[in-house]
């Protein structure tokens, strides 16, 4: 184990600690991993507080692929506005539907490879897919992933898929897609953009950022 894996492992376990029944905040129905998906698509420029209220809504008036897929388009767009972007992510949400029926036979694809086909679908949302609807090794790289990773001496740079592949080099994948959400909760509540609160932060004493904060503050 290199240097810094066992500082990934230790970032980790810290976390792990600190929030233990760390989930993603998206709401869906677990019978229908479509939802997760849909929701995922919504939360882009937009927070899963609002998405959630616009589901809510969305979920009942179009309960199943089918009903997605033969949607008015404009009574999708009005639903979700909301979320912004919305002519974009009704029409992706339609078109997705489409697909997940007409080409996956109503079966949600378990590979980042085969997810990424549907109309929206990212690594981010794929990532999020495969780890939480299938228990697979999960990378989510949002930008609380990317900003804090980078802080933390773990990542370099703002690209996602690079960021993406050095984690994966890192991380013990059986727990990263846990720690990922994690990351998120971490970063609304302590590791806030452009204000952390190092001082009260349980990973300050592996932390890159903050040990430079530190070190500044007292010089030899």
């Amino acid at each position: 184990m290199t240097a810094l894996q066992e500082k990934a492992l230790k970032i980790v376990d810290l976390l792990e600690v600190a929030y233990p029944d760390a989930e993603c905040s998206l709401v869906h129905n677990e019978k229908k991993p479509y939802e997760l998906l849909m929701s995922t698509r919504l939360s882009a420029q937009c927070t899963d507080a609002r998405v959630n209220i616009v589901t809510k809504d969305l979920f009942q008036r179009f309960p199943s692929i089918d009903a997605f897929a033969e949607a008015d388009l404009t009574e999708l767009e009005e639903i979700v506005r909301p979320c912004g972007f919305y002519k974009m992510k009704a029409r992706d949400l339609k078109n997705m539907a489409i697909m997940l029926r007409d080409t996956y036979h109503y079966q949600l694809p378990d590979t980042i490879e085969e997810l990424t086909k549907l109309p929206g679908v990212g690594r981010k949302t794929a990532n999020l897919i495969v780890g939480d609807i299938f228990g697979k090794p999960s990378v989510v790289c949002d930008t609380h992933c990317i900003r804090i990773t980078n802080l933390l001496g773990l990542s370099k740079g703002k690209d996602p898929l690079k960021v993406e592949m050095q984690l994966r080099e890192i991380l013990p994948l059986e727990r990263s897609g846990a720690f990922c959400h994690r990351l998120v909760i971490h970063g609304r509540a302590v590791c806030v953009a452009n204000r952390p609160r190092c001082t009260e932060c349980v990973l300050n004493g592996c932390c890159d950022h903050s040990q430079a904060l530190s070190s500044a503050d007292n010089p030899s």
